[in-house]
């Protein structure tokens, strides 16, 4: 018989309402069975003067590329999966249960979290970033050629052109294990170019859209800066946009009316902004408040490692300055980015039946700031960390 985990005598936020309660938490396995006053079980946590939250989801980070980013061409081939094994368990410490991985990761990471041969947060993964001939993702060296140093069977070539090859480089996608599609429609401010260019046409767009629905009913997430690639995402039917540091009016606009996401990754230009672009920060902090306005939907992405791993949770500190409060940033973190991944039947808020993913902070205010050094206790599945 499965023994009964009580954490008793602290708080509970209610991530959809951002109301605070005393309240105690019964898991059995890896579920919660009961949340209430005065409750009782086998084994037992005192949680007297913290607060009781979800386990925080990262819609938008990258586990495997921290070392292959700095070194792409002089590594063996075996970094890149093995370079996920802190990363992940530093995000499992930092109470992250639940990521999708952006690009880098393969179905074998994957295999190796879900069967526990390493620690980490559940992982959704979407293997490649696809993009266009001369996208960000087509890595051409004028001396060599083609070049591609993630060439791996495990991670299928994404370079695609046309309807056809949308439809095409979704099924070799899907065939490698991915359960998102990652586009790129726009340059990177990594690589300093093309953030408000336009890499595929609304054709391609949409059989990108079209394909992965048909297999699965798998999405497709965005990697878009600029408003107008944003839009063009949006009325095809992608399901998130990812960054959206240069939008507006009629960007968030198209957004609201067809009900796409917006995944901001504020650490990118927030965390550090005298080296962001320039412009970028306050742009950034824009885009925000015209998405809030707009009504559109937001929910947690880091896009680390641009940042450090460790620094996961500031991505919070800043979607509650630039306009969601403490409140808003932690249901953005928790319930709402269950919803973008469609799995908020399963986890994302405390509540009966759902995935025993628990955080306890010290104290039981909502401040945002460092809730990195607030963490006294985290449970993933049911299981301590």
């Amino acid at each position: 018989m499965t023994s009964r985990l009580l954490l008793h005598s602290g708080s509970v936020l209610d991530v959809v309402s951002g109301e605070v309660r005393s309240a105690d938490v019964v898991v059995e396995g890896d579920r919660i069975v009961d949340v209430g006053i005065g409750l009782d079980g086998d084994d037992a946590i005192d949680c007297s003067g913290g607060l009781i939250v979800p386990g925080f989801v990262d819609c938008h980070t990258h586990v495997c590329i921290a070392q292959t980013r700095l070194d792409p061409f002089g590594l063996p081939r075996s970094v890149r999966p093995l370079s996920a094994v802190p990363v992940l368990r530093t995000l499992l410490r930092l109470g992250v249960t639940t990521v999708r991985d952006a690009w880098g990761a393969d179905a074998g990471v994957r295999m190796a979290v879900e069967k526990g041969w390493i620690d980490g947060p559940e992982l959704l993964i979407s293997l490649r970033q696809v993009g266009t001939t001369g996208g960000i993702g087509d890595l051409w060296a004028p001396r060599t050629g083609a070049v591609d140093f993630f060439e791996d069977p495990s991670l299928p070539d994404p370079i695609f052109d046309g309807a056809d090859g949308a439809r095409a480089v979704v099924r070799r996608m899907v065939r490698a294990g991915a359960d998102w599609i990652k586009v790129t429609a726009t340059g990177s401010m990594a690589i300093g170019k093309g953030v408000h260019d336009i890499e595929l046409t609304a054709d391609e767009m949409s059989a990108l859209v079209d394909e992965a629905r048909r297999r699965g009913g798998r999405k497709v997430m965005v990697h878009a800066h600029g408003a107008r690639a944003v839009e063009l995402a949006a009325r095809a039917g992608a399901a998130s946009i990812e960054h959206g540091t240069y939008l507006d009016e009629d960007a968030v606009a198209a957004m609201a009316e067809a009900g796409t996401w917006y995944v901001p990754t504020l650490s990118v230009t927030q965390s550090d902004p005298e080296h962001a672009p320039e412009g970028a920060a306050e742009a950034h902090r824009k885009s925000m408040r015209l998405a809030i306005d707009a009504g559109v939907r937001i929910a947690m992405g880091t896009d680390n490692p641009v940042r450090p791993h460790t620094e996961a949770l500031w991505e919070l500190r800043h979607l509650a300055a630039a306009g969601l409060g403490d409140a808003g940033a932690l249901r953005a973190a928790t319930i709402d980015a269950a919803r973008l991944l469609d799995l908020a039947d399963d986890r994302g808020e405390i509540a009966v039946g759902k995935r025993a993913d628990l955080v306890l902070l010290d104290g039981t205010d909502l401040d945002c700031t460092e809730l990195e050094d607030r963490i006294r206790r985290v449970i993933h599945n049911g299981s301590g960390v």
